[in-house]
């Protein structure tokens, strides 16, 4: 068993002869107290309520050094910020605020930095050992909470996770300390503000899970090094045996940013740009990168009909799909699992002429992505690279990671570093959440960490509820790769997983909505091009919706009820709503818009108690300041364009 850095009376009380540095938000409204004694700790008041009390850091290395330990402050350094970044792809907006007060405590050997913003609090450790590589024995990340608060936890059962998870209804209290969760998390005071918890940053390090370890505390808990791995017949690869410590890295580096996020209104987690402001900046030229729509063929099982060939893995059918996205201007066409070799990611199967199929898509401006497994691809790594290269690929599908401990994250990395030098953008699935991908490597433009569509061809989990709790926790972390689209929908009373003919559980104008809720800007059609021909109304949406904003405004929502957003292209916006198994009837006052517009909305239909997929297309005019009543069926959902 490990041995922790503090004892249990610490945790449960607190910090003696402590000298105290306090740091506050731009507005004011958020404070942080750190106590730098015997143990280093810090607290948070919100409107001087208590959100979290003091909460024990620290970092051990192998040097004997341990962060936060009796440190000695040789250097208070203070800083405010107020700039504006130009993001290279405009996830929510075309700009954003990056406004902080920070305080950083130095010590001989190390820094220990805060940052905090008017929506949350981030600090980090920053070594400057003289020793060049040093080995992380443990780190202590605590959140001590004054009271039995509420969560939304993402239980998991393993550290080897696609971290695609439900997230429960809990109090501290109902959290044994054998149950951990994934990140990020949601935690709620008893005065209703929410506490977003993740990281940002996270290079060459394992990423954080949150454990239960006492009374109404929540700590860090991390994969160790893989020392010894085994291979299974997924493609993939999992630690057998692991070290001692946690990482071995450079002796002079910064930590990852562990991060809240507060929100006194739901919809502000939402609209918070934090996971990125701490994230790096890219380096180098970006502007070859291209967001989109991409139509995938996994989800519905290349199930084509109506055409004179066989579906299958081969040149006709993926040039059926290519003619799809041509026609309604989809920027992709994805070529999912079963295009390649099962081990070699360099041979494609008989009935695909790849050369071919990617010159006839180049001449229909539609580009080609590829799906790979990791292990296969990290195998042949270089040798793919260049050869998807000379195909003219434009980017990857990354799968069956599984695991984000120190080796994988850095998998993740020189991934994304080597699609930079072959200037292919790359989508991650069976990956950990974002921790500030699209800001460190724009060419990112999305990843899984979700529970999302494709649940749907074999269980039932990922219920209308769900879908409305995304955009306020995993969506917050980043680009989330949903895929969404379907185009044969059912009620939950209804529904029954088919995984050859999937459904949908909620209306047909819940799928419609995600295009506008959901941040993705690289957004997937998940459905068949033969169904999305079969419906030329919601093709009308479809093919207009982009996957990157100019500004977004959450009009209201509440975390797994409903949520309204308004997002805004050019001078166009797009209005979108979800909503629970509930009716709702929700009014939107379009004080956003100027002057005179029409809007074309896509609604649950008159029928559509009977049969989800029923909706109505309707169009009027409409001035600023106009009310928009949206009626939303249980499990519905509601889209709309205004131009």
């Amino acid at each position: 068993m490990r041995k922790s850095i503090f004892c249990m009376l610490l945790l449960l009380g607190g910090v003696v002869s402590a000298k105290d540095y306090v740091v506050k938000s731009p507005d004011g409204r958020i404070a942080v107290k750190v106590s730098v004694g015997a143990q280093t700790a810090y607290s948070i008041t919100h409107d001087d309520s208590e959100v979290l009390a003091p909460s024990p850091m620290a970092m051990r290395f192998d040097n004997g050094t341990v962060i936060g330990e009796g440190m000695k402050v040789r250097k208070v350094e203070r800083k405010s910020v107020d700039e504006t970044h130009r993001p290279v792809i405009k996830q929510k907006s075309a700009t954003i605020r990056d406004h902080y007060n920070e305080l950083t405590l130095r010590a001989r050997q190390y820094k220990i930095r805060f940052r905090v913003f008017d929506d949350g609090v981030a600090y980090r450790f920053i070594t400057d050992f003289a020793k060049k590589e040093v080995k992380v024995m443990g780190e202590e990340v605590n959140y001590i909470f004054p009271a039995d608060f509420a969560t939304l936890f993402p239980e998991e059962k393993s550290k080897n996770s696609a971290q695609q998870r439900l997230y429960k209804p809990l109090n501290l209290s109902q959290i044994d300390t054998a149950r951990f969760c994934s990140t990020p998390l949601v935690v709620t005071t008893n005065k209703g503000v929410r506490l977003f918890i993740s990281e940002s940053d996270l290079e060459s390090y394992p990423g954080m899970f949150l454990k239960k370890t006492a009374d109404r505390t929540l700590s860090g808990d991390f994969a160790y090094y893989p020392m010894e791995e085994e291979e299974n017949d997924d493609r993939a690869r999992f630690a057998k045996k692991q070290a001692d410590y946690m990482a071995q890295t450079s002796g002079k580096r910064e930590y990852p940013w562990r991060m809240m996020i507060i929100a006194d209104k739901d919809g502000k987690l939402i609209e918070s740009n934090m996971v990125y402001n701490l994230a790096k900046p890219s380096t180098g030229d970006f502007s070859w990168v291209k967001p989109g729509k991409i139509a995938w063929d996994w989800w519905n099982a290349l199930n084509i009909y109506g055409v004179d060939f066989k579906s299958g893995v081969n040149t006709a059918t993926y040039k059926y799909y290519v003619d799809f996205a041509s026609k309604y201007g989809i920027e992709y066409v994805l070529l999912d699992d079963g295009w390649s070799d099962f081990s070699d990611v360099t041979k494609v199967v008989p009935d695909l002429d790849m050369e071919e199929l990617i010159r006839y898509a180049e001449s229909k401006n539609v580009g080609i992505m590829l799906w790979v497994a990791w292990l296969p691809f990290e195998k042949k790594m270089d040798e793919a690279f260049a050869l998807y290269s000379k195909w003219g690929v434009k980017g990857l599908k990354v799968d069956f990671m599984d695991r984000d401990d120190q080796w994988m994250v850095d998998y993740f990395y020189r991934v994304a570093r080597k699609a930079t030098d072959y200037k292919m953008t790359v989508d991650f699935h069976g990956a950990y959440k974002p921790t500030g991908w699209l800001r460190t490597f724009p060419n990112v433009l999305s990843s899984e960490g979700v529970a999302g569509l494709e649940q749907c061809k074999w269980s039932s989990v990922t219920q209308p509820e769900h879908n409305v709790n995304l955009p306020f926790i995993r969506m917050v972390a980043g680009p989330m790769d949903y895929t969404p689209g379907g185009m044969i929908n059912m009620h939950s009373k209804d529904f029954k997983p088919l995984f050859n003919t999937p459904a949908t559980i909620g209306t047909r104008c819940h799928q419609l909505g995600m295009y506008v809720i959901y941040e993705s800007p690289l957004q997937m059609l998940a459905d068949s091009p033969t169904n999305y021909y079969r419906e030329p109304e919601c093709m009308e949406f479809l093919s207009a919706v982009p996957s990157v904003w100019d500004e977004t405004r959450v009009i209201d929502g509440v975390i797994g009820d409903y949520v309204v957003i308004a997002r805004r292209s050019g001078d166009t916006w797009y209005l979108g709503a979800l909503t629970d198994e509930n009716d709702r009837e929700l009014e939107v006052t379009l004080d956003f818009i100027d002057g005179n517009k029409t809007i074309t909305s896509w609604e649950d239909g008159v029928n559509v108690k009977m049969q989800a997929q029923d909706f109505a297309k309707r169009t009027r005019s409409v001035s600023k300041g106009d009310k928009v009543t949206l009626k939303l069926n249980g499990g519905g959902g509601y889209a709309a364009i205004i131009k």
